[in-house]
């Protein structure tokens, strides 16, 4: 099973949707990797440029309703393809969080609370995170590392979403079951 976590992109807005996640004029590429250089192109948020503030990161935290929209592969795909491995959010939108576990990458849902403290807490340094599957049945770990400073928060994974996860998404796991 591959690992999860890395170096974090704090994208702090609500409603994050397909189209900013990968811009629809890019849909019709024929390769995953083409689609690399236009992930979060049209987002619109302040102080962020997507040409060079995404190289090097493996995870995403952000707030509500993450991947809202149209519903299309594409979007897990573009994350993919440039190496982000997880999406830490307080919701996504159903078909995208689907998409992202039958990509084998993972959506964690985390309580509002504790991603409101991750930004007040380490969205303005360096940041790498942790992510832990194992650490009890049913539950994961997120720990958040900046020089000297941690914090851990808990997050709950079925286990259907794991075993898609451990089958790296849903053709591996189709393949494993059938």
């Amino acid at each position: 099973m591959k690992q999860f976590g890395g170096k974090v992109l704090f994208l702090d807005r609500s409603d994050i949707n397909t189209d900013e996640i990968i811009p629809a004029k890019y849909l019709t590429e024929i390769t995953k990797s083409a689609l690399k250089p236009y992930l979060l192109e049209d987002i619109k948020l302040e102080g962020f440029d997507p040409r060079t503030d995404i190289a090097g990161k493996r995870v995403i935290i952000t707030r509500d309703n993450f991947g809202c929209g149209s519903s299309r592969e594409h979007a897990p795909w573009a994350l993919e393809v440039n190496d982000i491995n997880a999406v830490i959010a307080v919701s996504f939108a159903r078909i995208f969080r689907q998409n992202m576990y039958n990509c084998g990458l993972l959506a964690i849902n985390m309580d509002k609370n504790s991603v409101d403290d991750m930004f007040k807490t380490f969205s303005m340094k360096d940041t790498e995170v942790k992510i832990l599957l194992n650490s009890e049945p049913g539950m994961g770990k997120v720990k958040l590392i900046s020089g000297s400073l941690s914090k851990s928060y808990s997050f709950r994974l079925d286990g259907f979403d794991k075993a898609l996860i451990e089958s790296e998404g849903w053709v591996g796991y189709a393949d494993g079951k059938y």
